[in-house]
């Protein structure tokens, strides 16, 4: 299975500069094979890979939510371990809520620990055993994909439907981590996340090259009864895709006087919190942000800014559920 290669009608064909990049590319590619060829622990408990093929964000964090729950309605005992990126931690740890920081654990386990057991250890292998010894019925790791010292029961690739895997080339090339036809052969199925819109140009681009399941899924704002119509505010977002985060509040009614993009978890000290109040006092607008960079504020702000929680709706979750029970999960 070849990917594609686009030169001028992919959103982000490669410019001749990438193209000088293959080089590159290809010695990276090299290093992840041999990485994932590696012989890693296998575990007592199945382990679920929630990884991606593309650097940067596809939406890991909220699927491995739905995922902690579905497994949750079906008698399971989740537990997810993540290496914590960004946090000062080597773990094992096990990540307790109200003890913890992002600074700690980074802000992805900190929120994912508000739904189940999170373990942070910067080697996943170690994180997979205090799991096990803490009783997990399931565990999910989150991102690992192109890690070896795990040995995964099942692998669900993510991504982003509207990026698809971009101009099928490998960093610095391109945006992706190892070639498509290479990651997709150890995967079990894709979870494309993304509009109606999205979905079809995946399809379309892509489609013919992918023989794995493609379950098809969106990111919907979590009803809390507020109303957002009409609200003036500053968004800010240290997401992987801020622009969709501004989207969803514009979608949702409110008017974004200014928009602040961050970069993917980039810390929010105080003087830059001090800076966007203000800011935000002249402008007459409300300071607003995504629930991952929430865990990351400082706690002087944290009553001070509004957050748009955000679940993943799952178009049709029976693809799932075979690759459940291929590997021994069933309902109890």
């Amino acid at each position: 299975m070849t990917p594609p290669r686009f030169w001028s009608t992919a959103p982000d064909a490669p410019s001749w500069q990438a193209r000088a990049l293959t080089p590159l590319a290809r010695l990276y590619a090299h290093g992840t094979a041999r990485r994932v060829a590696q012989q890693g622990y296998k575990a007592s408990v199945p382990v679920i890979c929630i990884g991606n093929i593309n650097a940067g964000g596809t939406g890991k964090t909220p699927t491995v939510i739905a995922l902690v729950q579905k497994l949750q309605s079906m008698g399971k005992t989740v537990h997810v371990v993540s290496r914590g990126y960004g946090g000062k931690l080597a773990g094992p740890v096990r990540v307790v809520e109200r003890t913890h920081t992002a600074d700690d654990v980074g802000d992805e386990p900190l929120l994912i620990s508000a739904f189940a057991p999170a373990w942070v250890s910067k080697d996943r292998a170690l994180g997979v055993k205090a799991a096990e010894a803490d009783g997990a019925d399931v565990i999910l790791l989150d991102d690992g994909m192109q890690n070896a010292s795990v040995v995964k029961d099942a692998t669900f690739v993510i991504v982003d439907a509207h990026r698809g895997f971009g101009n099928g080339r490998v960093m610095p090339s391109g945006p992706l981590r190892e070639p498509v036809n290479v990651g997709l052969a150890r995967g079990d199925l894709i979870i494309s996340i993304g509009n109606e819109a999205a979905q079809n140009s995946f399809q379309t681009t892509w489609g013919a090259h992918i023989s794995l399941p493609n379950v098809k899924a969106h990111l919907a704002p979590l009803e809390t009864g507020m109303d957002w119509a009409g609200l003036p505010a500053l968004a800010f977002a240290g997401i992987g895709h801020p622009e969709k985060f501004f989207a969803t509040l514009e979608n949702m009614g409110a008017v974004l006087i200014r928009k602040e993009a961050l970069r993917d978890h980039q810390p929010l000290p105080l003087a830059l919190m001090k800076r966007l109040e203000i800011e935000a006092a002249t402008l007459g607008a409300q300071l607003v942000t995504t629930e991952k960079d929430a865990v990351r504020l400082p706690r002087a702000f944290q009553m001070k800014v509004l957050t748009l929680p955000v679940r993943l709706s799952i178009e049709n979750e029976d693809p799932i559920t075979a690759a459940l029970a291929k590997i021994g999960i069933h309902s109890t």
